[in-house]
């Protein structure tokens, strides 16, 4: 059986905080803008379908600076031969857009990865302060749909494949 802490002192709220999260698997994009500058982050969201909106949150290292101050974004979203690249941007000191990575440029100067599941250019709405995080609002401006893959997925801090495969006792919904 395992136990749960309702309520821990307060020094204690955010070490639990980020050992929930470890357990909490997400998605993986790397960012990118103009420069060039990029992380990797698991923290995108959809935020509206119409118009299209997004989220994710950076902290204040150089690339998250750079991206907090650039008038436009490309969020690359990962597949499964991705998680050499989502390493080396997720450290200060891998390699980063170098020509084995496939890197290309959008029209508008931003670079993307075509072999990515999806590439989503957005325009920054709202930029907000959060503890040590700064959380964006962008609106997608456009959209670069890559062959269709299985997701790379953080989690405990490693990277999987999303294999697709329906969770136990998965219930089809009626026709």
């Amino acid at each position: 059986m395992s136990s749960i802490t309702v309520h821990p002192p307060e020094s204690q709220v955010s070490e639990l905080f980020r050992a929930a999260f470890r357990r909490h698997a997400a998605g993986v994009a790397v960012i990118t803008t103009a420069g060039p500058a990029g992380l990797t982050v698991s923290s995108v969201a959809s935020v509206s379908a119409a118009p299209p909106a997004l989220s994710f949150s950076v902290m204040g290292s150089r690339s998250g600076r750079a991206l907090l101050e650039a008038p436009s974004l490309v969020i690359n979203l990962l597949g499964p031969g991705h998680a050499t690249l989502a390493r080396d941007f997720a450290s200060s000191g891998g390699a980063r857009f170098t020509p084995g990575q496939g890197w290309a440029d959008l029209p508008t100067g931003e670079p993307y990865l075509p072999d990515a599941v999806a590439a989503l250019r957005a325009v920054p709405l709202h930029r907000i302060p959060v503890g040590e995080s700064t959380l964006v609002i962008a609106e997608v401006v456009e959209v670069v749909l890559g062959e269709p893959a299985h997701p790379l997925i953080h989690h405990n801090k490693n990277f999987f494949i999303g294999t697709g495969e329906p969770a136990p006792n998965h219930i089809d919904p009626a026709p």
